[in-house]
Parts: structure tokens; C-alpha cells; sequence
């Protein structure tokens, strides 16, 4: 027992004193507008050389302060989630591993370093989805994983791109990228991003991951795989701008947000209504670094990570005394058992609606001014309104059935907050949701961002928040009627609920199309025509010339006989 305490304790000390260093670092490259490289040269190929390369500019170190915050809290957390595991260090190990691998691929300008920082991301969240070993955890961190490697190898053609270059630190390169050859490259950039940060058609392994243990959930979905994605176009966005790759990415991201803000309003999973407002906040991110405003994007993943990890700590407090039930009908009043814990929840819902001067509201209400004052087709304009009134409206849904309402919990369960390892470190992070944001933006934007627009337009935000209010908790008074009219409408209650069907698409339906489809292909392609064609029938066809070869080498008198003759039957069939 004494090892485990003192591992939590030593890793949350050295991760916080790493968040100091990094915090102070970041300030100072703010003020004084520099960047510091750091590179070393592991192997050299004629022109090509592949480096190791470290970044120090103020976007990575702050990202990996932030980074490094919500780790040493989760890392805490975990003390007291985790204490009665048998496996405790092996998870420790685990999520240690996690951050080293995200910090490597923050302070990376190079896409080879970049790699290895990102399969790693893909390989420890595989193994930390299927921590708890059942059915539905392989299946999840199967799904998980996979959807993953599609980036992975995008990634990996992008680097093959490079390689014309002469180099892979995009840092040297990035704005002599600009012209049309670069297109193919973009949108690979792009679908990588898509599938680390789960966009449409990606999407259904986000909530898939909620079988991962509720620590991950907050250290995963806050702060570092999901945000790997928005990262790396933040890295890329100047060869980006004004290209094709840039419209693909503000549709896809606009639909990502109103599905899963749609999606969150038919979720009784505590943690998947979570994963969702997750994906919908995602989409605002990519869909704002569509439009070009990357330092928006940015200022909102960190504001963000702040009260989405408060969030999943909150709900797995609300779990571990609820039973270990996640289904938010068996919870109900539990602002009378656990009114700490509920405090802090509250307090996350409201920076995530972006309640005013909270640490939601200044990154989430800029970014949608200057969307609703930008270029935008007619469709994104109002995907951006509904997503607004969509979250609020799960959130007054989640507020209703968990912490207010009437008392569903089995009798004999002892709800309340005791456990001082899981409620301590949410102290910090919910002092950063109320102030971050306010700090964070007299930080990044010394110079304030001059918004035009009408009072309609400057108003509408705040009338698709009420309404998205009133209608949340109108349904939630009439929930019995409301179940009723969903049996009647079943096909859209089960499209909407079910992310548009993409989790149905993503593994069940289509596996058996799919195996099918690569079982005729390796049979007609890898061990029918590409056998002959390919490595197998070059290598015959090679050995057959090579025998040839070593008759002649050998000088024997037969093979010249042969030669003779032959050129004579030429010779005489010439010149008859």
C-alpha cells in the first residue's frame, strides 16, 4: 500500500514541478517573441538526414504546461479511483507512458519525431481501453485502435511527400508549401487529424473509448489524444489557408458538432454524454481552424481542457458512490449527498455552455462571433447556432436526471464525499475553469480582436442558449410523455441516438463486407496476379536468367555450340 501512495504522490510532484518550469518558459517566449530549436542528428543517407528535433516556442510550452496539469491531477486522482486495483502500478506506468508520448509529439516540429510521439499515442490508449478485460473493452479498444491507424498511415505518406524536401522539420518548409503540387499532402494532414480527433466518418470510436477507466477518460479526452489532431493542423495551418483541404474540414467539422450536440440529447451513459460534448467542442475547434483562425483554436483546447478533465473527475466521483452505475436515471439528487462534487460539476456544465466569465466563455463566445462574422455558407452558420442550443440543452438533460430530480439510487448505497484523493486535486482544476480563461486570454491577446456586427447576429447566441434551456428542461418534466412519443418515432430517436447509425457502420454491418472483400483481393491480387507479376515471379524469372548466366561463366563447349548454331539458322534465315 505504502508503494502505491508513494507512486501517485512522487509522479503528480515531479509532473507539477515540469508544469511550473514549462508554464514560466512559455511566459517568457511570449514576451520576448522567440523560438528555441534543438536537433540531433541520429542517421544521415546521402542528402537525406533524419533528426531529432525539439521545439521550444510559446504553443508548445504552454500546451504542455496545461499538458502536464491535467496529468499530475489525474495521476492524484487516480490514488483514490484506482486504490483497490490489482493492477495499480501497471496502470500508473501506463498513463506515465501516455504523457511521455504526448510530449513528445508537442515539442516535435518533425514529422518522423512527430510519428513516433503519435503511434505511441495510438498504441497506450489502445492498451488503456482495454484495461478492464471483457468483451466490450476489446471491442472498444479494437474499434479504437483502428480508426487510429488510418491517421497513422496518413501520416506516413505525408512523410513520404517530404522526402522531395530533403527533410522533414516542416518548420524550415512550411510556407514554401503554398502552391497546388501540395494538395495530396494537405488532405492527408487533414485526415489525420479527422481520425485522432474523431471527426465524421471516425467519430464512433470517441465513445467507444468510455470503457477505458474514468481517469483515462479525463487525461484522454481533455488534454491529449483527442487534441493531437486539432494540434498538428494548428502546427500546419499556414499551408492550409485558401485551399480545398480547408472546405473539407469546416463541413466536416460543422456536421461533426451538430451530431454529436444532437447525439448527447439521447445518451443516458453519464460518460458517453460527456465523450459527446467532447466531439461537439472538437468540431468547433477544427471548424474555427477551417476558417483560419488558428490562435482561437488554440486558446480554446486549452480553456477547454481545463473543465472537461474537472468534468470527467466529477462524474467518475458521481460513480464510484453511486455503485458504479453510469446510467444518469439510476442517479437522482445527488446535490443533497454529494454537494462538493456537485458544485464543481455545476460549475464545468456552465464554462461548457460558456456561462459569462467563466473559462468557457471567452474562448467559446469569440470563436463564435467570428465565425458568425466570417464567410460561411448559410448551413454552417446555423450548424454553429443549433450546436450552441444543443449543448445547452443536454446540459440542463445531465443537471436534471443526475444531480437534481428524484432519489433512484438502490437504498443500501452510501452516497457522499469522503474520499479526499478524488475530490483534493478537483480544487485546482476548478479554480482554473472559473479563472483560466480570463488569464488565458489577457495572455494570448494583449491586443483585443475587433468584432462588427449587428445586434441580431451579436444577439442570436444568447437566444439559441435560452431556448436550447427552456426546451431541455421542458423535456425533461415531460419525460414520461416524452418517452412515449419516442416509441412512436423509434427509427429517428434510434438515428439521432445512435451518432447517424456510424458506430453500426464502423464495426458491425460492414465487418463481414469488408472481410469478404479482403479475402477475394488477397486470393485474386497478393496470392494470384501480384504473386506472379510481383516479388515471386521476378524472383523465378531472375533465377532462370541467372542460370543462363552461369552456363556462360562455366565456358562450356556445348552452350558456344549452341550459340553457333543458332546465329548460323539467323544468318541463313536472313538471306533466303
Amino acid at each position: 500500500m505504502c508503494w502505491k501512495v508513494t507512486m501517485h504522490l512522487t509522479s503528480m510532484l515531479f509532473l507539477m514541478i515540469g508544469c511550473l518550469i514549462s508554464g514560466v518558459y512559455a511566459v517568457l517566449k511570449i514576451y520576448s517573441n522567440m523560438i528555441e530549436v534543438i536537433e540531433w542528428e541520429i542517421l544521415s543517407m546521402n542528402s537525406c538526414s533524419i533528426v531529432f528535433t525539439l521545439i521550444f516556442d510559446w504553443i508548445s510550452l504552454l500546451f504542455l504546461c496545461f499538458v502536464l496539469l491535467i496529468s499530475s491531477s489525474v495521476l492524484y486522482y487516480s490514488g483514490g479511483y484506482m486504490s483497490g486495483d490489482k493492477y495499480f502500478n501497471r496502470f500508473m506506468y501506463l498513463v506515465l507512458m501516455f504523457v511521455f508520448s504526448m510530449a513528445a509529439m508537442v515539442m516535435s516540429p518533425n514529422l518522423i519525431s512527430i510519428l513516433l510521439g503519435w503511434d505511441g499515442l495510438g498504441l497506450v490508449s489502445y492498451a488503456l481501453v482495454i484495461y478492464y478485460s471483457n468483451e466490450k473493452s476489446a471491442n472498444a479498444g479494437m474499434l479504437t485502435i483502428l480508426s487510429n491507424r488510418v491517421g497513422d498511415v496518413a501520416i506516413l505518406l505525408s512523410i513520404g511527400l517530404m522526402v522531395k524536401l530533403g527533410g522533414w522539420n516542416f518548420l524550415y518548409y512550411i510556407y514554401n508549401m503554398n502552391d497546388g503540387q501540395w494538395l495530396g499532402f494537405n488532405l492527408l494532414i487533414v485526415l489525420a487529424a479527422m481520425t485522432k480527433s474523431a471527426q465524421i466518418p471516425f467519430s464512433a470510436w470517441l465513445p467507444a473509448a468510455m470503457a477505458a477507466p474514468t481517469p483515462v477518460s479525463a487525461l484522454v479526452h481533455s488534454s491529449t489524444l483527442v487534441t493531437a489532431g486539432v494540434y498538428l493542423v494548428i502546427r500546419f495551418n499556414p499551408i492550409l489557408e485558401s485551399t480545398y483541404a480547408q472546405s473539407v474540414l469546416l463541413i466536416i467539422s460543422c456536421l461533426t458538432m451538430f451530431m454529436a450536440g444532437l447525439g448527447a440529447n439521447f445518451e443516458y451513459d453519464l460518460k458517453k454524454i460527456i465523450a459527446l460534448s467532447t466531439l461537439s467542442q472538437l468540431g468547433v475547434m477544427l471548424s474555427i481552424l477551417a476558417l483560419g483562425y488558428s490562435d482561437l483554436a488554440f486558446f480554446h483546447l486549452l480553456s477547454h481542457a481545463l473543465f472537461k478533465a474537472l468534468l470527467f473527475m466529477c462524474a467518475g466521483v458521481f460513480i464510484h458512490g453511486s455503485g458504479d452505475y453510469q446510467d444518469i436515471r439510476f442517479m437522482g439528487c445527488l446535490v443533497k449527498f454529494m454537494p462538493f462534487s456537485v458544485v464543481y460539476m455545476s460549475i464545468c456544465n456552465f464554462a461548457l455552455c460558456g456561462f459569462p466569465f467563466l473559462a468557457g466563455f471567452y474562448s467559446k463566445d469569440m470563436i463564435l462571433e467570428v465565425a458568425l462574422m466570417s464567410w460561411v455558407n448559410f448551413i454552417c452558420l446555423w450548424m454553429y447556432l443549433l450546436a450552441v442550443g444543443l449543448t445547452v440543452t443536454y446540459t440542463m438533460r445531465l443537471i436534471f436526471y443526475s444531480m437534481s430530480g428524484e432519489f433512484n439510487l438502490n437504498l443500501l448505497i452510501n452516497v457522499k464525499d469522503t474520499n479526499n484523493l478524488m475530490t483534493d486535486p478537483m480544487v485546482m482544476l476548478g479554480l482554473g475553469a472559473i479563472v483560466g480563461g480570463s488569464c488565458l486570454s489577457w495572455l494570448m491577446f494583449p491586443e483585443p480582436y475587433m468584432i462588427c456586427m449587428s445586434g441580431i447576429m451579436k444577439s442570436s447566441i444568447m437566444v439559441m442558449m435560452i431556448i436550447g434551456g427552456l426546451i431541455g428542461y421542458i423535456c425533461n418534466l415531460l419525460s414520461v410523455n416524452n418517452s412515449l412519443m419516442s416509441l412512436s418515432n423509434y427509427f429517428w430517436v434510434v438515428f439521432m441516438g445512435s451518432m447517424w447509425f456510424m458506430p453500426i457502420l464502423s464495426s458491425m454491418k460492414n465487418s463481414e463486407v469488408i472481410m469478404k472483400t479482403s479475402s477475394l483481393m488477397e486470393k485474386v491480387g497478393e496470392k494470384g496476379w501480384l504473386e506472379y507479376f510481383g516479388p515471386q515471379g521476378l524472383y523465378w524469372k531472375l533465377a532462370q536468367l541467372f542460370v543462363i548466366f552461369n552456363e556462360f561463366q562455366m565456358n562450356k563447349v556445348k552452350v558456344y555450340m549452341k550459340m553457333f548454331v543458332l546465329s548460323m539458322l539467323v544468318v541463313l534465315f536472313m538471306y533466303m
